[in-house]
């Protein structure tokens, strides 16, 4: 029988393996961590101020979702894929992208239409200030608004799964602040077809945004 104080510890330690998990799939989807990146245990340790314990069952979850691979010398990284992988994973993101605004078009409430809204305005303050980093993760952010909006959070974790594995990819065709400023600009029509509640024009929206954010990202890789 667990006792009481034993759930408490196996709560906190869970929380703590959480935490971890989610603040390296951020840096992962928003391209902190190039494909390849070895992650140093020790290091983590010292980030977060935990011992190995949370940091090692952290990238084990990782791993196991596939965002991470194992490396050389038993340790782990961040996955690595062939221009095919890449062609077919953008491929399937580009279909469940155009599915998530058509039904998000048709679903809007009054808080999923700020989120997005307040997603994108990030998106332009990053933009003009040339920080890519920021930029990475307001643009994340909107996508996952969109997501959101849908009211299917089935649809939304794939949708999100496929962002997280191609950050890191995507991240690369940001090679300066005027790519920033032309992403954030595109978001407008995307923005103005989803909120037009037409499911049809927001699909193809998304699928226009997307086929441009694909081969510039396939490029840069």
């Amino acid at each position: 029988m667990i006792k009481p104080s034993e759930k408490a510890g196996q709560g906190a330690r869970g929380s703590t393996v959480g935490r971890i998990e989610a603040a390296l799939l951020e840096d992962i989807s928003a391209g902190a961590m190039a494909p390849g990146t070895r992650l140093d245990e020790v290091k983590l340790t010292e980030r977060f101020g935990v011992s190995r314990t949370p940091v090692r069952e952290a990238l084990t979850r990782l791993t196991a979702q596939g965002i991470l691979v194992p490396g050389e010398k038993r340790g782990v990284q961040v996955a690595e894929y062939s221009r095919e992988e890449l062609a077919q994973m953008f491929e399937s993101m580009h279909e469940i992208e155009a599915a998530c605004a058509r039904i998000a078009s048709q679903r809007l409430t009054l808080l999923s239409r700020a989120e997005i809204e307040n997603a994108q305005a990030a998106c332009v303050a990053a933009a003009e200030k040339g920080e890519l980093v920021g930029y990475l993760r307001a643009n994340e952010e909107f996508h996952s608004a969109i997501y959101r909006a849908t009211g299917n959070p089935y649809m939304a974790q794939i949708a999100s799964d496929f962002r997280r594995r191609t950050g890191p990819f995507r991240a690369k065709k940001f090679a300066s602040k005027a790519d920033m400023v032309a992403s954030a600009q595109s978001h407008r029509d995307l923005i103005a077809h989803i909120f037009s509640e037409d499911s049809r024009a927001a699909s193809e929206g998304m699928r226009a945004h997307m086929t441009a954010s694909f081969m510039q990202a396939l490029a840069a890789n």
